[in-house]
């Protein structure tokens, strides 16, 4: 009887072993699986604003967020006029522009995004880069590209006849509609002279 039971023991023994070498094996995979899914990235709200606004400063961008999770995390903006024009709160993330800006200077800016533990200055997260851009206002009147355009035409030219060519160009943005559309009229001897859109 008892060579029986040590016959089965022997038996037995490597099933058992194996079971526990597949939920050893199980428990790395949930393992791996859990930490592939604290994979952490940025996340934010487009970064824009509107230039020349006439409300009080500062002026709400946008937003970075982190999912990092950590009650001690503090967010931190670098870059072109970080800290003077641009600031962010620290605990919320949200970025706030401290001028009024304006397009025909300065069309866009490029910061990164930090956040780092308060308690050691460490960093919770990789640096992203972002930008934000400024939107056109219709704020700009057309100018001539010249003080004078002298044109000439030989005497009884019929109707129609090419006389010169003005060109006036708008500062404001071409891609937003309208804004930068210039048009030309004759405001003295518009009884001899007409003038198209494209001067």
């Amino acid at each position: 009887m008892s060579h029986l039971l040590l016959l089965l023991s022997l038996f037995l023994a490597p099933a058992f072993a194996d079971g526990g070498s597949q939920k050893s094996t199980q428990n790395l995979c949930s393992n791996d699986v859990s930490h592939k899914r604290q994979k952490r990235d940025w996340i934010w709200n487009q970064m824009h604003i509107k230039e020349e606004i006439d409300t009080p400063l500062p002026h709400h961008v946008g937003k970075i967020t982190s999912s990092v999770r950590n009650s001690n995390a503090k967010y931190i903006i670098e870059g072109e006029f970080a800290n003077t024009i641009f600031k962010v709160e620290e605990t919320s993330g949200d970025v706030y522009a401290f001028e009024r800006l304006d397009r025909e200077k300065k069309a866009e800016y490029e910061l990164t995004a930090l956040i780092i533990d308060r308690t050691n200055n460490r960093s919770l997260e990789r640096p992203s880069k972002f930008i934000i851009k400024v939107y056109d206002i219709n704020d700009n009147a057309p100018v001539f590209v010249q003080k004078v355009f002298n044109g000439s035409v030989p005497e009884m030219s019929p109707v129609g006849t090419s006389v010169t060519k003005v060109t006036a160009v708008d500062a404001d943005d071409p891609t937003v509609s309208g804004h930068a559309t210039v048009t030309y009229e004759v405001t003295t001897g518009g009884e001899y002279f007409t003038i198209d859109d494209s001067g």
